[in-house]
């Protein structure tokens, strides 16, 4: 091999590296057990130079498994479901997405080929087709209770907030509170991506959640952690935070 072989080699070499790099760079998929039955799952999608974690969780029920919402890394569809069956030797039957933007919505298709049931709102389901998003094979027109084995979830519209369609999801034999986007993280400084938002109407939706759902143990926000708690009553103030400096 000659000087200029070598080279070339080398910087094909280097090249090949910085690809795998920028393929690898976002985190891979976290699994985090919450109570009982329940585990918060997070995956992360790149937004400019910010990695931004998206939270979704998974129940394990005596006749399989149930998600809620989908990963929104494609490249962690397939492993969510490995590591469900490998950790609790349980498959996925269901899975519910809480409105139409992908970090809810991205895995759809994905689990319709897999052969696992997936339902939005009738109000999503309208939203997907519109914006041209992954769509569920079956939708609900009210607020629904599922049945699955050993446990139930109620999903539930609030009203309008994050999105137009926005749903949350009540767990309650361990209390926990599944908000998605409508809620946000005590770790946001800002109410983030408010596209699609009525800003309107969020505090008093988030006030139907608090009165609906009272004394939750856990509330799962779409973004960031979930730690205290506290993101109700968090979401309220950056909304009023919003309000005050609209005001000025």
């Amino acid at each position: 091999m000659n000087l200029t072989t070598s080279l070339l080699a080398v910087v094909v070499d280097i090249g090949l590296s910085l690809q795998l790099f920028a393929q690898t760079d976002i985190p891979a998929l976290k699994i985090s057990h919450l109570t009982g039955d329940y585990y918060v799952y997070t995956t992360c999608r790149k937004l400019g130079v910010e990695t931004i974690p998206s939270n979704s969780m998974y129940v394990i029920t005596n006749q399989g498994a149930v998600m809620f919402d989908t990963p929104w890394d494609s490249a962690q569809f397939q492993p969510l479901l490995d590591s469900i069956a490998d950790r609790h030797h349980s498959r996925v039957i269901l899975c519910i997405a809480t409105h139409f933007h992908d970090d809810r919505t991205a895995g759809l298709d994905f689990l319709n080929q897999k052969g696992v049931i997936t339902y939005t709102s009738e109000q999503t389901l309208s939203l997907c087709k519109e914006h041209g998003k992954n769509r569920a094979q079956y939708s609900f027109t009210k607020d629904t209770t599922f049945v699955v084995g050993n446990h139930q979830f109620f999903a539930c519209y609030p009203g309008e907030g994050h999105t137009k369609d926005n749903i949350v999801i009540w767990c309650d034999d361990a209390k926990v509170l599944y908000g998605g986007c409508l809620v946000k993280s005590t770790d946001a400084n800002d109410l983030g991506n408010l596209e699609d938002a009525n800003l309107a109407e969020w505090p008093r939706t988030i006030a139907n959640v608090i009165n609906r759902f009272p004394g939750p143990k856990y509330v799962i926000p779409g973004h960031y952690g979930w730690a205290d708690g506290d993101g109700l009553a968090h979401t309220l103030k950056l909304l009023q935070e919003n309000i005050d400096k609209n005001r000025r």
